[in-house]
């Protein structure tokens, strides 16, 4: 395996366990931030929610990202079972940008429009690597059977 595959395997498996750590830390952390910022208790309880889910959703992607990863380390990264992680990615995305999108109407930020953003256009490049990654499944198996 390539040095930069090692690397970037290394990578992604911190990132799956330390968001499975944060997400496991809001509902003990967040009376402590809530206190900080001066959130009422409602307000506290709507943006812990808000990041679980999208936490949640976030180490899902990671999640998906491990099992492709394990088939391009084994060579074989053109299987179906890649489309189906890149469309379950695509929906993930596109979940995190609708609570954004939900949290612009109770504090707004540029930050949050940021993430809206970023998990939008997520969802668009998973959408198209799939179809990419579904036609080079097509074109492998048509070679596979000719050969």
């Amino acid at each position: 395996m390539k040095n930069i595959n090692k690397a970037t395997k290394y990578i992604i498996d911190v990132m799956f366990y330390i968001g499975i750590l944060c997400v496991v830390s809001v509902p003990f952390s967040s009376k402590y931030i809530g206190h900080y910022y001066g959130y009422n208790s409602f307000r506290t309880i709507l943006f812990s929610a808000m990041l679980i889910v999208t936490g949640l959703a976030a180490v899902y992607i990671l999640f998906n990202l491990k099992k492709m990863f394990k088939t391009l380390i084994n060579g074989n990264p053109f299987v179906s079972e890649n489309t189906n992680c890149l469309r379950k990615m695509s929906v993930t995305c596109m979940i995190i940008a609708v609570v954004y999108v939900l949290k612009c109407f109770l504090l707004f930020s540029f930050a949050t429009v940021i993430i809206v953003i970023v998990f939008g256009i997520g969802c668009m490049f998973c959408l198209v690597l799939k179809d990419i990654f579904s036609q080079s499944i097509s074109y492998k198996e048509e070679h596979d059977w000719t050969v």
